[in-house]
């Protein structure tokens, strides 16, 4: 019986969201692809409150058209043209992007999102949020477009203190420019990040720059 998600389409990346990581990493990862897909069904589970949204879960790899079979799912030996992945679905906290191209494999980039997923279902496990505000960041970045800007002062500093794991005090300029640093470090691409997250880090810093707390 496949691992794979019965719900979750899989399908060839078209345009990749921003520039690809220059540096890519090794990961430390030893889970098989088997272990991740089960992991992210999972993930999936807990992300959704009806069947549709269920259905909506996605998953772009880079292998052609061509290299999938008649089920949607790729050939066990089929190539991917680079390692990013983009796992979207339609979540009861809105529709969530997570594109990954951090580690050599597309394998490990996916296994890297699923562990993600679960770490941040654990921040809602031990009351820290209320309301999935740590899925915030990366609602509504789509694949092939440029990440929307912030509403409000108050997401964009949620955004850089979940990057930083630091709560930023809006009251205090110097800790508000420590913590976007931080961020910055975090989301670049050179330190293991990628552009779509880097981008809406310049996009927060352009929210607190208009509203005066940098």
């Amino acid at each position: 019986m496949s691992a794979w998600p019965s719900t979750m389409k899989v399908g060839p990346i078209g345009d990749w969201p921003g520039d690809f990581t220059r540096h890519r990493q090794v990961s430390k990862f030893s889970a098989g692809l088997t272990d991740t897909l089960h992991l992210l069904d999972r993930e999936i589970y807990h992300l959704v409150d009806t069947k549709a949204q269920q259905d909506s879960a996605e998953l772009l790899v880079a292998i052609p058209a061509g290299a999938f079979r008649i089920d949607g799912r790729p050939y066990a030996n089929a190539k991917a043209a680079h390692p990013g992945v983009i796992f979207s679905i339609d979540s009861r906290h809105g529709h969530l992007s997570y594109p990954c191209d951090t580690f050599r494999s597309w394998e490990d980039n996916l296994r890297a999102i699923a562990k993600a997923l679960e770490a941040l279902r654990m921040v809602d496990r031990y009351g820290v949020t209320k309301r999935g505000e740590q899925y915030r960041g990366f609602l509504a970045i789509e694949a092939t477009a440029a990440p929307s800007g912030f509403a409000t002062a108050d997401d964009a500093l949620h955004f850089i203190g979940v990057l930083a794991q630091a709560e930023p005090d809006r009251a205090n300029v110097r800790a508000v420019r420590t913590v976007l640093r931080a961020a910055q470090r975090s989301a670049h691409p050179d330190a293991g990040g990628d552009a779509a997250t880097f981008q809406r880090v310049s996009l927060a810093e352009a929210k607190l720059r208009e509203e005066g707390l940098l």
